[in-house]
């Protein structure tokens, strides 16, 4: 039985995070320059995004540029920036051909120009394709969204819109860069690391997280695959005990 044989497609995760890591230490290891790892690595996000929505996977969100990750060289920034721009024209006619929408969550504004300007020409030219929701986070920190959240929702009682006592978590939820994206059940983490590295803080609360040493230009369809039936062989409790959980199935 193949893997994907092995799928309960009753049981699919409506939405997979991914963080994408290993690209420079690819290249490094087939002797390469890091830009080299990053141009391989769309190979393994046009897999990855074809399978998802063969699946029926609804929300597909790739880890694609954080906010600290402007720190690095400024040749490969630029490189970095360039191969998006790149990725959206080579890649569009796999989101047109699999009815997949392109959304980006971040700080967008920080990006180069001439990057963003493409960025939202992609969104807009997909934003009425219905089978999966693909979201970029570009320019994207956690802590940042939170703080900007939290700033937004002071704002709103400073301006007497709002009530402290209105404030839940349904309510910070509303102010995220997701808030229209329901929380990831499962994120996906390659290179063997294990770290969230400021992503989705709030939203991978109760996330199942699958860890697999592959490196991302080497994550193929294959391998969302095994993470899925890895995800729906376990028990999902939300702080329960597992005699809850099956109480609750028996029901």
């Amino acid at each position: 039985m193949s893997l994907k044989e092995k799928i309960d497609f009753e049981k699919l995760p409506v939405h997979i995070a991914v963080i994408m890591d290993g690209n420079g230490r690819w290249a490094k290891k087939q002797g390469l320059i890091r830009t080299k790892g990053h141009e391989n690595g769309v190979i393994a996000v046009r897999e990855t995004a074809e399978a998802a929505a063969e699946l029926g996977i609804k929300h597909l969100t790739l880890y694609a540029f954080s906010t600290e990750n402007w720190n690095r060289p400024r040749h490969e920034v630029d490189a970095l920036m360039k191969l998006l721009l790149k990725t959206i024209d080579s890649e569009m006619k796999t989101l047109i051909d699999n009815d997949i929408r392109l959304m980006a969550i971040g700080n967008l504004t920080a990006l180069q120009s001439k990057t963003y300007e493409h960025l939202m020409w992609a969104i807009e030219k997909t934003k009425h394709h219905q089978r999966m929701n693909m979201i970029l986070a570009l320019s994207y920190s956690s802590h940042q969204e939170i703080t900007q959240a939290v700033k937004e929702i002071a704002m709103r009682v400073q301006n007497k819109e709002l009530a402290v006592e209105d404030i839940n978590e349904t309510m910070i939820s509303k102010h995220l860069y997701t808030k229209d994206i329901p929380d990831p059940e499962l994120l996906i983490r390659t290179s063997g690391e294990f770290r969230i590295s400021n992503f989705l803080l709030w939203q991978l609360a109760y996330s199942e997280i699958y860890i697999t040493p592959k490196l991302w230009p080497d994550f193929r369809k294959e391998d969302l695959y095994q993470a899925i039936v890895n995800f729906q062989c376990r028990e999902r409790r939300f702080g329960r005990t597992s005699e809850q959980i099956s109480e609750k199935v028996n029901i």
